[in-house]
Order: C-alpha cells, then structure tokens, then sequence
C-alpha cells in the first residue's frame, strides 16, 4: 500500500513529482481534454473513486490530501471545471463526507493535508461544516485566496 492519498487529485497541479511512488492518486473522473488555450489537460487517476466514499480500509495512509473543487457558480463545461472541478448543490455535505472519510483513511497521528481556494465561499465557511479548526495554515495565491490547512488525526485512547 503506498503511503500518501491525493483524495482529488486532479491533474496534479499542486505536485512537483507528478508521478511519485509514494503516493496513490484517487479522482472521481478520468479524462483528457483540450483547454481554451489549446493545452492538454489530463486528468489519470490509479484509483476512479469518490472521496466520499473511499474504498480503502480505515487507517491506510500516513498523509492524505484533500483538494477538492472549490468553485460552484461556474458552467458544467467550463475550462475552470475542466481544470479544477465543480461543486454539486450538495457541496456542504459532500465537504463534510469528504473530510470524514479523509480522517477515516487516515492513519492515527496521520497528517491530513486540506486545500481550499476562497474565491467563492469562505475557509471560515468551510472550518464550520467540517467541525473542525486546522492545526496550522497557510494562505497563498494570487489575491491569497488559496488556503494550505494542516489537521493531525488523533489517537483514540481506551480507558
């Protein structure tokens, strides 16, 4: 079993190694399209699934990354769509699955890394589904809309 989830991986975009072995890359679709640009975008996942219901056994992964589409006012065939995804109308509850089965694949003491762009709905928005506050974050970005949030999952203690 490999080390590292990308929950949604995407494209890759956030990786410096696009293939690292380390790492096992999840996405809900798999596909090659031609941007308005002209590049090619390619969307190649190891595993097509969905990262609200992951099919990997509970305390699998060391590291997990979440990004997932953070945009929902955008056209189902936009090149920002294409590229970064798009929100369902149940975009709440579909963050929330998200991030819960993230910790659940998540080893304990393992470190959940959390994505978010804010250009449409807010991190604060977003800590508030999830019930959560991150340990640490760090904004970036042009116009620093673009959030790194780092969680820890924690042991469970038997008394």
């Amino acid at each position: 079993m490999k080390r590292i989830l990308d929950a949604c991986c995407g494209s890759r975009m956030c990786w410096f190694d696009k293939h690292n072995s380390e790492a096992l890359f999840m996405d809900i679709r798999k596909e090659t399209t031609t941007l308005c640009d002209g590049r090619t975008l390619e969307v190649n996942p190891d595993v097509v699934g969905d990262f609200r219901n992951m099919p990997f056994d509970n305390d699998s992964f060391h590291i997990v990354l979440f990004d997932p589409p953070h945009l929902k006012n955008i056209g189902k065939s936009s090149w920002l769509a294409k590229k970064y995804g798009r929100l369902f109308p149940t975009w709440e509850d579909d963050i929330k699955q998200g991030f819960d089965e993230c910790m659940r694949v998540l080893k304990p003491s393992g470190t959940l890394v959390f994505k978010w762009n804010e250009q449409q709905i807010p991190t604060d928005r977003i800590i508030e589904i999830i019930g959560r506050k991150p340990l640490f974050g760090h904004t970036s970005g042009k116009g620093q809309h673009t959030i790194w949030m780092c969680f820890i999952k924690q042991i469970k203690i038997l008394v």
